[in-house]
């Protein structure tokens, strides 16, 4: 398109910030012409005015031009294509370039610019974009007529808001892939999930992933700043998560035009919109805050600009045209595009420098390296790639078919996570690209067709699997039921499965609400539970109170070596854990704490801690009456220590724990204990009526309970009346259980006290074996019975005729010492001790015998 600029070619720049209008004012003058040309700066955004304006003037009228896709009827009056697919040599009436202030873009800006100074139609030229532009353009095209354009709605600072209070249709913005993913589950936890948006995604995934947003399906969408362009969306708040951004050289805080062409989403037409922070990044700057409200931002004071009038006479031509310097003022020269930095690659392979040596070669190899590299690496493997490219298209004129199918073949594959997906479209994007050169192909028609089909599916499977990894769709269903109605449906089944509006979100047990889910819970379900639960939570607080006792149950020794799963001292209503046993001073009467009782409100709570303190009293009064009565019990004397004692034990202790008690007891007072089934044993005291199986397991749990200790273990036969004892649980659990410890076994005290009578009956005629009653009384076998054996005092004598081995009590002195003399052992002369003897006080003591004589004679 020649570069004259008549008179009668009005040239326009329409300016403003975001939500001005502008491109509508671009298709709407173009339409007015016979034909026309826009070049936009996204794929997406040339394929979404494309499909609006087939919508008015058919298909045949219409071409779409990317990179990636071409749509091109016989004669198409109207031109939808991105900046750097503009078919310049296509004459037209009306020729318009969106996001013109982009010619400041280090990477992308060289095209803008050369739209700028190139560009027109042959009746109306339009540039549209930010009002940072306008001295450039003023001084590089100067017959250019500004038209500034004030935004439709305002735009105002808000603060800072955590996450989970952002309000509906907002959305989340960061910087990085990574820090995209975290805060979109973060949102699938609090508000049910998000929408996503990454420069990365095909624009297919983009178009899905948007659309999911704005049927209302999520109310929240998570972005890089992908969103500050080229996506038109009902948003009313954009939260910045962090201000840091890598621009492919440097970690850089954003400008405040940029923060504006991102905040500028929000709020749309007429309705005003908001912007502020979230997450990590507490506040902006005053200054830039008042900028983006006021959109007042520094001028740009240069462009990028790269030379367009190249050389293709040879390779160095070619470089050598391509670092040619700009001679007007306010340009800037790009010095490392990626298609020039993989042409001075290729550019020092011999093979690729012996091919490249005609004009035609030389373009060609340019061509390539305008492949671009969708992964924004420039890996080597990208270069290798262009370098095969060109070596097949300067050697046959076409590229292997085979090869093409073995490596798009490659890419079809659905399998994979998020990333992998990514990088499989980022390279079938590329192969996209390749198939839109007709030249370079055999069949280009099929490729074009075989590799939208690979990147659609792919597209598909990454929209599938970021909606499943960040939408709860439940949970956004009920956020947004919630928003738009005080009240849900809400069902409770039999079994206490909880549907609200249909959704399966979880089952109530007692008085908690528990999500499906509970590995990925989710916040919004858990609202919306709460929300519709306060009836069925009244409901159950008056089942609990009006229902017999047997509605409740403890979590006893017995269920605890079943292996349930239970923790100590916990209260059960129909199975459900709705109060714990804490401890107090008293064994006998512990405390009680209401668990998971978070929906009950204050009388609720109160309501069921009553019902639950008067079923433990009285749970307690059936399984410890005994010791509850011989505590009220009118005792006297030595006898009320006893009682007390016990009940402190709940039920048994060893006997010379109360030696002193017992020796003053008189016989009333022994009386008075036997009538309250208290037996004093030759081994311990304990209340005959706790040894019962279910009343010792109770007293176990509230000795735990007391203690703060786990349940003690017992065995697994639940009617043994010995067992072996465990080292980690202490003898006075097995006193609260009615056993007594015998060494490394554990009796019950009745049976206890029987083996020790039984014992000492056969001692006194002599040495005895250990019969069947014996070992039946003991619990045990005839391999565990010689260490109860000894602890009651007896030691094996030898072995009868019989082979069984024979007992007899262990001889002692009467002052309980070892019958064998001690020799005195000399004192070491030069010992303190030795010294000690010189002295007056200890000289001459009496030792030994003549100590002895010393005491009887009263020295």
């Amino acid at each position: 398109m020649a570069d004259k600029r008549g008179q009668e070619r009005r040239i326009t720049a329409v300016l403003g910030p975001t939500n001005t209008g502008k491109t509508h004012i671009a298709v709407e003058r173009m339409l007015d012409h016979r034909s026309g040309l826009i070049g936009f700066p996204l794929r997406l955004l040339a394929r979404e005015i494309y499909d609006k304006v087939v919508a008015l003037k058919g298909p045949r009228a219409v071409a779409l031009i990317t990179g990636e896709e071409k749509i091109l009827p016989a004669k198409p009056r109207y031109i939808l294509a991105t900046v750097e697919s503009m078919p310049l040599d296509h004459a037209v009436d009306f020729l318009a370039v969106d996001e013109i202030q982009l010619a400041a873009d280090r990477e992308r800006g060289h095209v803008f610019t050369d739209r700028l100074l190139h560009a027109r139609g042959t009746a109306e030229t339009m540039f549209l974009g930010a009002d940072t532009i306008r001295p450039l353009i003023r001084r590089l095209v100067p017959e250019a007529v500004f038209t500034g354009r004030p935004r439709f709605s305002e735009l105002k600072y808000s603060g800072h808001r955590k996450l989970g209070r952002l309000a509906p249709r907002s959305a989340v913005v960061a910087f990085s892939a990574q820090d995209v993913y975290v805060l979109a589950e973060a949102m699938r936890v609090q508000r049910g999930g998000c929408a996503v948006v990454l420069g990365a995604l095909s624009p297919r995934t983009r178009n899905a992933q948007v659309a999911m947003y704005q049927a209302g399906e999520v109310d929240y969408l998570v972005a890089t700043d992908a969103i500050g362009m080229g996506l038109n969306m009902d948003l009313d708040h954009v939260a910045f998560s962090a201000r840091r951004k890598f621009d492919g050289r440097n970690m850089r805080q954003l400008k405040a035009a940029e923060l504006a062409q991102i905040a500028g989403r929000a709020g749309r037409y007429l309705r005003n919109g908001s912007f502020g922070t979230t997450a990590d990044l507490q506040d902006i700057d005053a200054e830039d805050v008042e900028a983006v409200e006021q959109h007042r931002f520094p001028k740009i004071k240069e462009i990028f600009w790269r030379n367009t009038d190249l050389s293709f006479r040879s390779l160095a031509d070619l470089t050598h045209s391509l670092d040619r310097p700009p001679t007007v003022a306010g340009l800037r020269r790009v010095r490392d595009g990626n298609d020039h930095a993989t042409l001075l690659a290729l550019a020092r392979d011999d093979e690729v420098r012996a091919l490249a040596e005609a004009p035609e070669r030389v373009r060609l190899l340019w061509a390539t390296c305008q492949i671009p590299d969708f992964r924004k690496t420039l890996a080597d493997s990208h270069i290798r790639l262009v370098r095969q490219i060109f070596l097949h298209l300067a050697q046959s004129g076409a590229l292997p078919e085979p090869w093409i199918a073995e490596r798009i073949a490659g890419l079809d594959r659905c399998d994979g996570d998020i990333d992998t997906l990514t990088t499989r479209i980022s390279h079938i994007r590329t192969w996209t690209y390749i198939s839109h050169h007709a030249q370079w192909l055999a069949d280009a028609r099929h490729w074009q067709e075989r590799a939208r089909t690979v990147e659609d599916n792919l597209s598909d499977a990454l929209h599938e699997r970021l909606t499943q990894r960040f939408v709860d769709r439940r949970a956004a269903a009920l956020v947004q039921r919630m928003r738009d109605s005080d009240s849900l449906i809400a069902a409770i089944g039999a079994g206490g499965e909880v549907l609200i509006e249909g959704h399966a979100v979880g089952r109530m047990i007692g008085f908690r609400f528990l999500p499906d889910d509970p590995d990925a819970e989710s916040k919004a379900i858990s609202s919306a539970a709460q929300k519709v639960l306060g009836g069925e939570i009244a409901r159950r607080v008056v089942a609990l109170e009006q229902e017999p006792d047997d509605a409740l149950s403890l979590a006893l020794a017995s269920a605890m070596d079943r292996g349930a799963g239970l923790e100590t001292g916990t209260i059960f209503w129909h199975g459900a854990p709705v109060a714990m046993l804490t401890a107090s001073g008293d064994g006998l009467k512990p405390g009680l704490q209401i668990q998971h009782g978070e929906a009950l409100n204050g009388p609720q709570r109160e309501r069921v801690r009553r019902r639950l303190v008067a079923w433990l009293e009285r749970r307690i009064a059936r399984a410890a009456g005994p010791l509850l009565k011989l505590r009220e019990a009118p005792l006297t004397g030595a006898a009320r220590g006893i009682a007390f004692q016990l009940c402190e034990a709940l039920g048994c202790v060893p006997r010379d724990k109360l030696a002193a008690e017992i020796a003053a007891l008189t016989k009333p007072e022994r009386a008075q204990l036997a009538a309250h089934d208290v037996r004093i044993g030759a081994l311990s005291v304990y209340c005959r009526a706790m040894l019962k199986k279910s009343r010792s397991e109770f007293a176990a749990l509230l000795w735990a309970v007391k203690q703060e200790r786990k349940l003690p273990r017992r065995s697994a036969n639940a009617a043994a009346v010995g067992f072996a004892k465990d080292a980690a649980t202490p003898p006075g659990a097995y006193n609260a259980m009615g056993f007594v410890v015998l060494g490394a076994r554990v009796l019950r005290a009745d049976m206890a006290e029987r083996l020790a009578a039984g014992m000492a009956k056969r001692g006194r005629g002599g040495h005895f074996a250990a019969d069947t009653a014996l070992l039946a009384i003991a619990g045990c076998s005839k391999k565990h019975f010689a260490n109860i054996a000894a602890a009651l005092g007896y030691t094996i004598a030898g072995i009868g005729e019989d082979g069984q081995e024979r007992y007899r009590r262990a001889s002692r002195p009467a002052n309980g010492k070892s019958g064998k003399k001690q020799r005195r052992r000399p004192t070491d002369p030069n010992s303190p001790f030795a010294e000690l003897g010189k002295h007056a006080l200890f000289a001459g003591a009496p030792q030994g015998a003549d100590k002895k004589r010393a005491l009887k004679s009263g020295v």
